[in-house]
């Protein structure tokens, strides 16, 4: 299958297909959600998911707590492979460096907060409310 990726300068998408075709998020709903959140930002501003990006646009994104900037270069109305996704866009050196020194950090300094999901444990809420001074 073609994938047809527009690099000319007036291309523009819609910031949720383009951060969705560049496979920053799954589903496209998952990208709308973090628009909506200010979660993904075009040079430097705060967007609504309707804002067309186009190439040449630096855009901010942040996927739990990591903050990728990167450069437009190429629209794709589709969501192709990974290898097509790459070519739509280009992470800045500082961007690179700042990723790198974060996931590193978390290496070292691991977040026990991070691998709880859901409501605590009977066991778990017994200690909770011991340390709180609860019943």
């Amino acid at each position: 299958m073609q994938y047809k990726i527009s690099t000319e300068p007036g291309a523009r998408l819609r910031i949720d297909k383009w951060l969705w075709a560049a496979r920053f998020f799954k589903t496209r709903s998952m990208a709308a959600d973090a628009v909506d959140k200010g979660r993904a930002r075009i040079n430097g501003d705060a967007v609504k998911t309707a804002k067309e990006v186009k190439v040449g646009d630096l855009v901010t994104i942040e996927i739990e707590r990591v903050r990728w900037v990167v450069e437009v270069k190429g629209i794709c109305e589709v969501r192709g492979p990974a290898t097509v996704a790459q070519t739509l866009y280009a992470e800045t050196d500082e961007s690179i460096a700042a990723r790198r020194t974060e996931l590193e950090r978390r290496k070292v300094f691991h977040e026990p907060a991070e691998e709880r999901h859901g409501r605590p444990t009977k066991r778990e809420r017994r200690v909770i409310d011991r340390f709180s001074g609860g019943d």
